[in-house]
């Protein structure tokens, strides 16, 4: 059984106890998918049958199981902040997103995506991480995505700060070396901090280290800030990586951009990893790290629903940090992107 456990409140009935089925699921005159309709498949609860606040706390108040088996799709979280450098309180995230997440529907108009029609999907609670001891939490990580890469589950990650990188090991032993579409402030490939090799500012260091990627198809987008060089971004394009700094995205759309990113990615397994620092912390400003000047809510849903018909085999989004997001506004802003990245996954119908 998966380390994993429920996050938010204590079990009891389930978010869908009492509900009638969701109205107003499906565009009126639209054709529909005969296998988008008709399967039986995990539901959100409607508000207009359950009230908001009803239910365990889960991400849209789904289900919530201890075993990916028979699942297409789960959020997980990974409640961690042990290697941060800066503002802590990112353990908590997932928990404030899950709150959020209850002014989510099923459906997304801008993009005809019926996820819950299309997918089987539940909340898989948190990895049972270890606060005091950071490589025994990576250690924990990695054994629990083992188990659902295994079950055929495409992951959709709550957190953690990403000295959790080895969430996307299992990924690439399933899929092979893996393309990376990575929205952010920082590069994070920072060799080592304070003598750590193991910390959120190196996670791309160490998968260029381990072999995880395909270093052709990574591209990061949002990066800016200072730096203590005059060429920070050498050691990326070393490796082939595309770096879109945020400057280069200020005041026009990025859906030109995502139309290269969808050429370079191609038909190949391609894994999402979004830090809600890439959002200028007027949106944004719940987070560890924060730097001035970046991307605006809405080139944050063109990037993802840019990848929509790509092979994306895994997402995060990651460094929540409720302490300093006091209206709550950062964890709505995850959650939502989290909804988007789930209607991106490539089995979900479109109407």
């Amino acid at each position: 059984m998966l380390r994993l456990l429920a996050s938010g409140c204590a079990r009891g009935p389930g978010p869908g106890v009492g509900a009638r089925p969701a109205a107003g699921l499906f565009h009126p005159g639209r054709r529909q998918s005969r296998q988008a309709s008709d399967a039986p498949r995990n539901q959100p609860p409607s508000p207009e049958f359950v009230a908001r606040p009803v239910g365990v706390c889960s991400m849209m108040r789904l289900p919530v199981q201890t075993s990916p088996e028979g699942l297409d799709a789960a959020f997980i979280g990974v409640p961690l902040d042990t290697g941060t450098s800066n503002r802590p309180g990112a353990r908590f995230g997932p928990r404030r997103i899950r709150e959020e997440s209850v002014m989510l529907r099923t459906v997304n108009p801008s993009t005809g995506a019926l996820p819950f029609q299309s997918l089987m999907v539940a909340d898989l609670g948190d990895v049972n991480v270890n606060l005091y001891n950071l490589q025994d939490s990576c250690r924990r990580i990695q054994e629990a995505y083992e188990k659902i890469v295994a079950a055929g589950c495409i992951p959709l990650t709550l957190g953690p700060h990403r000295e959790g990188w080895p969430l996307s090991c299992p990924v690439v032993i399933r899929h092979g070396p893996v393309g990376l579409l990575h929205v952010d402030a920082h590069t994070d490939t920072t060799d080592k901090a304070l003598g750590e090799k193991l910390y959120h500012g190196a996670p791309f260091r160490r998968c260029v280290d381990e072999g995880l990627l395909d270093c052709k198809r990574v591209v990061q987008i949002g990066i800016r800030g200072s730096s203590t060089t005059l060429d920070p971004y050498r050691y990326n394009r070393s490796q082939g990586f595309r770096v879109v700094l945020a400057e280069d995205c200020w005041m026009k759309s990025l859906v030109p951009l995502m139309g290269e990113v969808r050429q370079q990615m191609g038909g190949k397994p391609i894994y999402i990893s979004f830090d809600i620092d890439a959002l200028d912390p007027a949106y944004a400003p719940g987070t560890g790290t924060p730097e001035i000047a970046g991307l605006t809510p809405s080139q944050a849903l063109e990037i993802i629903r840019g990848c929509q018909g790509l092979n994306v085999v895994g997402c995060d989004l990651v460094e929540v940090s409720p302490p300093y997001d006091l209206s709550g506004n950062t964890a709505l802003l995850a959650a939502n992107l989290l909804f988007e990245m789930l209607c991106a996954l490539p089995k979900v119908t479109t109407v």
